[in-house]
């Protein structure tokens, strides 16, 4: 996928949301001028390793049926912002520390009309000691590792019964500790690269 337009073609985007990704583009590149956003920065890069990566996680679940995710470590807003786009009535909230980054995810939400998304300054930690939201999913992508993440199936945590979507190399192997919560992996190719979402779910009693 080189394009907008083939974003669109391939998952099912109105007009509208065509033109929010357009516009997304255009800021992140922007942006990334004079901060380091991304390491990415040509069009075709972020259509398919930042767009495209983060939808496909839509192939593999029903987000019409998901009324709520937070996104750890969201930095430029990826997967959240793009899932977001593609499914408006998302209640998103979007954990990340750096300022910088944060003063990005709060322009582009308002140049692209997004309602009912959240930033929560602060980190992991503090998240799950102080918060207490009623979300469904939670996702993960090039932030923390999995030992991290999953202290989210603590026995103290708010959100043990959530589950946890973590987008993931095709290298990438689970130890022992992490087999127990994996659901399923779900495989793709972006670019001729395997890629793969591994859904973590804590067991019921």
């Amino acid at each position: 996928m080189t394009s907008v337009k083939e974003l669109t073609n391939f998952f099912g985007l109105s007009c509208e949301q065509e033109e929010q990704f357009s516009v997304y583009l255009s800021s992140l590149q922007q942006w990334n001028e004079k901060m380091n956003l991304t390491a990415i920065t040509d069009e075709p890069g972020i259509v398919s390793h930042h767009f495209a990566d983060s939808l496909y996680a839509s192939q593999f679940l029903d987000f019409n049926a998901v009324t709520s995710l937070a996104d750890i470590g969201a930095g430029a807003g990826f997967p959240a912002l793009p899932l977001k786009i593609k499914f408006p009535n998302l209640f998103v909230i979007l954990i990340e520390v750096n300022n910088k980054k944060i003063t990005f995810l709060k322009t582009v939400i308002d140049e692209l009309g997004l309602k009912d998304v959240e930033i929560y300054p602060f980190d992991w930690r503090t998240f799950l000691r102080k918060t207490d939201y009623s979300l469904d999913i939670f996702v993960a992508r090039a932030s923390l590792q999995i030992p991290e993440l999953l202290r989210i199936f603590n026995p103290s945590s708010p959100y043990c019964t959530s589950q946890l979507l973590y987008w993931a190399s095709q290298y990438w192997e689970p130890g022992q500790k992490e087999k127990k919560f994996i659901e399923r992996q779900e495989w793709y190719t972006i670019d001729k690269k395997k890629r793969k979402i591994v859904f973590f779910k804590k067991e019921t009693e």
